[in-house]
């Protein structure tokens, strides 16, 4: 039978100070149920940056209060009566950065019916602050329950566990997707800029892909060992070689660029690849990109494009790949009691490379009581 006596309680972000480790714990009102809606009770949630740019309403004014983390995994308490995906009570399920849009529901939307959800252009629903097709309001996971459509609840795959599975569904999906998406694979050669939580999947699909070459762009050589432990062929550490651009121009196919910068350089970067080759961008500065230089785009007929996290059967196919190649994210796990203590931390750049929410009786405990 369904559990129905839960409460959804998590920590709020008020206003932009909440960013610097200033969430404060309540209970808020989820979307108004409905038959195609899952109940989840969240036992883990990645932390990724989009939380930290929301809560300081870096993207815009967010509408506060906000639950942020999008990077969901826990067990089905409640399933609908026209919930998709044959999900039963008890089930382990994720749920990403989307849970919800038009489906077809508002019109034509090529997006929808061609199975690339997360393009929606009628109502793209984000897991927090966003509003659903039925006038409720998101909030995120950094919770004790999350409320969702069904058709963005996504089955966690035996051979996965769930603290693995969380930053996979965020993190791991907005790097595995573009890879896929621009033919990543055996005879390719890949670049990856920023070695952090989103670069480090980047590394690591770009191999169970089966890519010729995998190469990492960073500052410095920082974190050149921890590229090579994740499979990385060859590093580039720009700040540390002022002919880098020159010495290793023209070698790569394909380059997704997870930085979230302003001032980097990225006609240097476009040197990089080869003719016909595609700059992917990922990473979302507050202030925007740099400028970008005609001449080098049309000498070598390169692309610029961008690519938005990743459909429901994206994440499914990232699961199983991730199973097949056995894909480890590096993780570390926090209680979720310690979410303010982690944002902060985060922000500082700490992690190596994604953070893990998780609940357990105890600190649930300890949250309720006031710490």
């Amino acid at each position: 039978m369904a559990q129905t006596d839960y409460k959804f309680e998590g920590w709020l972000g008020h206003d932009p100070s909440s960013a610097e480790g200033n969430m404060k714990w309540g209970e808020y009102e989820p979307k108004p149920w409905e038959e195609t809606d899952v109940d989840i009770k969240v036992t883990h949630c990645g932390i990724c940056g989009s939380d930290l740019h929301t809560l300081k309403s870096g993207w815009g004014p967010t509408n506060y209060p906000c639950c942020v983390g999008h990077e969901i995994v826990g067990t089905v308490v409640r399933v609908g009566s026209k919930a998709e995906g044959d999900l039963k009570i008890g089930d382990r399920v994720g749920v990403g950065a989307q849970n919800d849009s038009c489906q077809g529901r508002k019109g034509d939307c090529e997006a929808c019916a061609s199975g690339t959800e997360n393009y929606c252009q009628v109502h793209h629903v984000g897991t927090y602050n966003s509003t659903h097709l039925n006038g409720g309001k998101s909030y995120g996971g950094y919770a004790l329950y999350h409320r969702a459509p069904s058709h963005f609840v996504v089955k966690i795959p035996e051979g996965l566990s769930s603290a693995e599975a969380a930053p996979m569904l965020c993190g791991g999906v907005t790097t595995y997707t573009p890879l896929k998406h621009h033919g990543a694979g055996p005879g390719k050669t890949v670049g990856v800029v920023g070695l952090g939580g989103l670069g480090h999947f980047g590394v690591m699909w770009a191999k169970a892909l089966g890519c010729d070459k995998v190469v990492v762009i960073s500052r410095t050589s920082g974190k050149k060992g921890d590229a090579m432990k994740l499979g990385a062929d060859e590093f580039i550490a720009t700040e540390e070689d002022p002919d880098w651009a020159k010495n290793h121009a023209s070698t790569l196919d394909l380059i997704i660029c997870t930085v979230s910068s302003s001032s980097m350089p990225l006609m240097g970067y476009m040197s990089l690849l080869k003719f016909d080759g595609t700059f992917v961008q990922l990473g979302a500065p507050d202030d925007g990109l740099p400028s970008i230089q005609q001449f080098p785009l049309i000498f070598k007929r390169l692309k610029i494009t961008g690519s938005l996290i990743g459909s429901p059967s994206d994440i499914r196919e990232m699961l199983q790949l991730a199973v097949d190649k056995k894909v480890h994210p590096w993780i570390e796990e926090i209680p979720m009691k310690e979410a303010n203590r982690a944002i902060v931390d985060f922000t500082a750049g700490k992690p190596r490379y994604r953070y893990v929410l998780y609940n357990d009786e105890k600190g649930v405990e300890q949250i309720k009581a006031g710490l």
